[in-house]
């Protein structure tokens, strides 16, 4: 199998974030051919499949071309800060488990080489608000945070916090969709304004990570 030639310098930076994808394509084979493809001018360090295989696609020390435009804690270039993993999946379908648990072991690898925190792995949904929605409301956040993985809301935490400052604070940018992005990924079946749920879990997240 082929790597891809689609990377560059990481311009300076170190990884500090990972960033979760899904394809959106229908099955391995063509993401592979995507992201390997020069013309397409995408690529990610990692790909795995739903047997859980898992394929070196880019060199972690390189920058892939996975996250394109958005930030994360006020900096942009999430490409040079990042490393990308792309999920097999259409984006309408469940996580197999031989690829969640192949997606484990993975991060325990990454996050212990490079020594990115918990907080430090994100969707890609999550920096680039509006603009992407995966790895989708479909994906189990909860599961990887148990493990030390992600971060989820544990404890109490006053809902006084305005959710723009917590948002801010945990990492999203200022960006009329990041109540969705912050849904999407904490509570997916949420919708209309802003509630005290939403304070709630966010003040939690926000004093966690800070």
């Amino acid at each position: 199998m082929s790597s891809s030639p689609n990377h560059g310098d990481r311009r300076g930076q170190r990884p500090e974030l990972v960033v979760i994808h899904y394809t959106g394509m229908a099955d391995g084979p063509s993401a592979r051919a995507r992201l390997c493809d020069p013309a397409a001018e995408v690529s990610a360090h990692w790909l795995i499949h739903e047997d859980g295989r898992t394929e070196a696609l880019v060199p972690e020390d390189r920058r892939a071309w996975h996250a394109g435009a958005g930030s994360w804690l006020g900096r942009d270039d999430v490409n040079s800060r990042s490393i990308g993993i792309e999920l097999v999946n259409p984006g309408d379908s469940p996580f197999p488990e031989p690829q969640m648990a192949a997606l484990e072991r993975l991060l325990h690898q990454i996050v212990a080489r490079w020594g990115i925190p918990a907080a430090g792995v994100i969707g890609h949904s999550d920096m680039a608000p509006g603009r992407k929605s995966d790895p989708g409301p479909r994906f189990d956040w909860r599961r990887l945070a148990v493990q030390g993985l992600a971060v989820w809301p544990a404890g109490a935490a006053g809902d006084d916090l305005p959710l723009a400052e917590s948002l801010t604070r945990i990492g999203y940018p200022d960006d009329p969709a990041r109540l969705a992005a912050f849904r999407l990924r904490f509570r997916p079946w949420a919708d209309g304004p802003e509630d005290p749920t939403d304070r709630r879990i966010a003040a939690a997240l926000a004093y966690s990570v800070s």
